[in-house]
């Protein structure tokens, strides 16, 4: 690794939907940081899905008030986009080295390097969440805990590996093209949310389907570049990446950070995270099964990881803020909502008893 005063530095910064953009220069190329909130305050690094950014995959969860109230009011967040999956990101030269996963984990270790953090909350989706995890076994004194969203742990099946590759040709012949948005699609959402014959497709799905044509809503402008203003070639190198990543199965059991996994029982991930969830220590780790559901939790069904998620930060002595509790609105109000309705039955959720210490 070079020496880090020389390998990291910021290039510019631009204020970005009430956050502030670094990008950040490490030893394996740029990074995108979307810094918001006070960063007196603990650090919650956040990583998205492949051809996702941390507006297309973590909007729906911090468009939520109460989950924005409960993480806004702990944390300052650190968005970390994978290389050249940020808004607006140009096509990365394809003379450059190809990362591999192992070099986006310390990637991780660059940018909180800078920013003078020390052990930090992360959060992860699917191929985020591996790149997270990865990152807590190799720098375990970084990590206090881990906030999964359908992970990866095991190396690639011969059924991934070929649809990877399957999705790469398309990448690389044809760039952004619908075909290859139907598949990432049904990486992302569940069969619900993506529709059919007779079922129309939902809001969620159109947006990321819509060929930017310069909306103008804020919102609207952000989600509907979700797949459009990807480069095809920043994608695939992400792809390669994932494609050739190791089982890190053996390592689990070493980490001693708490980790609190979501995984929607329609995700493709869903044994996976099932998988993972097993070879973690039961003391440390709890799984929330969420039903009619995806991959992509924190935005079809980012309601459902709200309570969970407030109980795990209990843990670390992390609370919502008072004024809230009384709020009629608020699902993180057990005084406002009858017992009946808390069974997870109710919340469409499956909880595994799977103890946690606290």
């Amino acid at each position: 690794m070079s020496d880090s005063n020389d390998s990291v530095c910021v290039d510019m910064e631009t204020i970005y939907l009430g956050g502030k953009e670094h990008h950040v220069k490490t030893g394996r190329g740029s990074v995108s940081v979307i810094v918001y909130g006070d960063q007196d305050k603990p650090a919650l690094v956040t990583y998205p899905d492949l051809a996702l950014n941390h507006v297309s995959c973590f909007q729906g969860l911090f468009f939520c008030p109460e989950a924005a109230s409960l993480l806004l009011h702990n944390f300052c967040i650190y968005h970390i986009s994978p290389p050249g999956h940020e808004l607006g990101a140009a096509a990365v030269c394809p003379d450059d080295d190809e990362p591999s996963v192992d070099d986006l984990a310390d990637q991780i270790l660059e940018v909180l390097n800078y920013f003078g953090l020390g052990a930090v909350m992360c959060m992860g989706v699917t191929a985020g969440a591996y790149i997270l995890t990865l990152f807590a076994m190799k720098y375990r004194e970084r990590v206090v805990g881990l906030i999964l969203v359908s992970p990866l742990c095991k190396a690639p099946s011969w059924t991934e590996w070929f649809y990877n590759k399957v999705i790469s040709n398309l990448l690389y012949y044809y760039g952004m093209c619908g075909l290859l948005k139907d598949c990432l699609l049904q990486r992302y959402f569940s069969k619900e949310v993506r529709g059919g014959i007779e079922v129309p497709e939902s809001d969620i799905v159109q947006a990321c389907r819509r060929v930017k044509d310069g909306p103008s809503d804020s919102n609207d402008f952000s989600v509907s570049q979700l797949l459009d203003e990807r480069q095809s070639i920043n994608v695939l190198r992400f792809l390669e990446a994932l494609n050739r990543r190791p089982d890190i199965t053996n390592g689990l059991k070493s980490l001693r950070c708490r980790t609190l996994i979501f995984v929607g029982d329609s995700s493709p991930f869903h044994s996976e995270s099932l998988h993972m969830t097993s070879k973690l220590d039961r003391r440390y780790s709890a799984l929330v099964e969420v039903q009619a559901c995806g991959s992509m939790v924190t935005e079809e069904q980012p309601h459902a990881m709200l309570i969970p998620m407030e109980y795990f930060l209990m843990g670390y002595g992390l609370y919502r803020p008072s004024q809230l509790t009384g709020s009629p609105r608020s699902p993180l109000s057990p005084s406002c909502i009858s017992p009946e309705l808390l069974s997870p039955e109710s919340m469409g959720l499956k909880l595994k008893p799977i103890k946690t210490r606290i």
